[in-house]
């Protein structure tokens, strides 16, 4: 009897220790199976998760008058030991490192091998600005504008080499000196933007801007041309830049007033004018911004303190607080667009690009801005450009208006 207990014991023991064998088999083979299958796919996940995402972006921006190097600049230019370097030697005085983008009017085509006289220019005011000063003008300026009565002085095959000369040196350009030619006047221009990401470091990328340029010195733009701006408008902030009014006069009369009006009834955010070679004052009309004329920045007229003196509008965009705290995860819809726009922002360097038709086609929303305006004085006085004197600024923006037009100003549009 004693045997057989034993024997049962034995065997119940052997059992408890097969099946704990088998426990620790078991246990083993999941340790085993995962160190060999789930790691890597949590690790990649880990990458995942730490890839940093676009939170929000900022472009600060600058905007200058009508910029001219031909006749008497380019005399002082060739006397000048700096010869091409000589009309933008005093631009590092604006900080231009502070900047992400500088906009101007280029008020003349850029043809090769063309020559007249100063005097021949004066005379016919018929200007042409040598391309050999495009490589030192590339250093500051992101774009410019076309949209003007000089850039047809060459006439049509001046005009398309203009834009040659412009793409060979990586300026981009937007609008056309016809106003009848609808689809020329606006473009899609790849802006510099600075993103912030969400592990707090910043790149410098770009993203679509559309530019809408219109000349109405000659020819009123219809109203074809200007609803133009309606369809970017739609899905991406416009900046209008007219060219038109009276010469030589403080404030714009009731065409131009009319006509910039309507460029902000179309959708544009901001109408930052130019023309009149006197600085013109400005209006927050529907809550936006209207600058009338902002005067000669770079230009050989030095006749008095009017035509010598510029009032360049700094223009500062940002998301807002609002879109940026939506842009928490990588995949939330806020960042996804945001990812999206810069994406596409990269290709909008060629002129007549597809980017709007990129933005439509894949239905990305509108990015949430706030935009801030200021003023910089400039002054070409004594033959070279330089920022204004304190006395000069208080002055330009008394002619401006700028107090008062700021403080009517309207979410998200402001302004000091």
């Amino acid at each position: 009897m004693h045997i057989k207990k034993q024997t049962h014991r034995r065997r119940i023991g052997i059992v408890v220790a097969v099946l704990c064998g088998l426990v620790v088999l078991a246990a083993l083979w999941y340790v085993f199976d995962q160190s060999t299958h789930d790691t890597p796919d949590k690790s990649a996940q880990e990458a995942v998760k730490q890839e940093p995402y676009p939170v929000s972006l900022r472009s600060n921006a600058l905007f200058f008058g009508n910029m001219y190097w031909g006749r008497y600049i380019n005399d002082w230019s060739m006397k000048s030991p700096l010869k091409t370097a000589y009309p933008f030697s005093r631009l590092n005085e604006f900080n231009r490192d502070a900047y992400d983008a500088w906009v101007t009017g280029l008020e003349c085509p850029t043809v090769a091998g063309f020559s007249q006289t100063s005097a021949e220019e004066d005379e016919t005011l018929s200007f042409n600005c040598s391309p050999d000063y495009l490589p030192e003008a590339a250093k500051w300026f992101t774009a410019v504008t076309l949209a003007n009565n000089h850039t047809d002085n060459r006439g049509e095959a001046g005009f398309e080499e203009t834009k040659q000369q412009l793409e060979k040196n990586g300026i981009q350009y937007f609008g056309h000196y016809d106003p009848y030619l609808a689809e020329e006047a606006c473009e899609v221009v790849a802006f510099p933007v600075t993103v912030t990401y969400s592990d707090a470091t910043t790149r410098k990328q770009n993203a679509p801007i559309a530019f809408c340029g219109f000349h109405g010195v000659f020819k009123i733009p219809p109203a074809e041309t200007i609803q133009q701006i309606a369809r970017y408008a739609e899905v991406m902030p416009v900046i209008a830049m007219p060219h038109m009014g009276v010469e030589y006069e403080p404030a714009p009369d009731q065409l131009k007033t009319s006509i910039y009006r309507s460029l902000i009834d179309a959708g544009a955010d901001v109408v930052i004018g130019d023309h009149p070679h006197w600085i013109q004052t400005t209006e927050a009309y529907k809550g936006k911004l209207i600058v009338y004329s902002m005067g000669n920045f770079m230009f050989d007229q030095q006749m008095g303190v009017e035509v010598t003196r510029s009032a360049a509008i700094s223009v500062d965009i940002n998301t807002t607080k609002d879109a940026n705290e939506k842009a928490t995860h990588r995949n939330d819809a806020a960042s996804q667009n945001l990812k999206k726009w810069l994406i596409i922002g990269d290709s909008c360097t060629a002129f007549k690009d597809t980017c709007l038709e990129q933005a439509e086609k894949l239905k990305l929303s509108k990015l949430s801005l706030t935009f801030d305006f200021g003023v910089i004085g400039t002054n070409d006085s004594d033959k070279i450009v330089k920022p204004a004197t304190e006395v000069q600024q208080q002055s330009i923006l008394s002619r401006l208006n700028w107090s008062t037009t700021i403080s009517g100003l309207q979410y998200p549009y402001s302004g000091h």
